[in-house]
């Protein structure tokens, strides 16, 4: 049986987008939600809120997605921690270049509230299976 997933640490620039992942994460997926508006501020607060999962935007300014990726996988417990991208960019040679970079898998933006929750269970039983 896997380990439950609580704990998720979204990592996006936009306060509405960071709202609205929120409230689909907390309030309908019941998950315990740690939110970063950058990369930088993503590799600082990791460590102590132990993810168990990373929601990643790709497009951010200063480090996008896949160099905080990068950067992430370089702390010490977090070489294994199952990372998504977010993105709009989802054309089938741009999903595979996230997957070579490290990624478990891609959500497209704009995702959709209500199922959000369910599509992050998916993959984190994916993953676990």
């Amino acid at each position: 049986m896997a380990e439950r997933l609580t704990r998720i640490l979204y990592v996006e620039d936009e306060p509405d987008i960071q709202a609205i992942a929120r409230l689909a994460l907390e309030t309908l997926g019941g998950f315990t939600v740690e939110i970063c508006s950058s990369g930088g501020e993503a590799l600082v607060r990791a460590p102590d809120f132990k993810p168990q999962l990373i929601l990643l935007d790709v497009m951010m300014p200063g480090m996008d997605g896949p160099t905080t990726l990068a950067k992430l996988r370089e702390i010490p417990g977090f070489a294994a921690t199952p990372i998504v991208f977010m993105t709009a960019k989802v054309q089938p040679s741009e999903v595979a270049g996230y997957k070579a970079s490290g990624a478990v898998d891609v959500i497209p933006k704009p995702f959709d509230p209500m199922t959000l929750s369910s599509q992050v269970q998916t993959i984190w039983e994916h993953c676990h299976g």
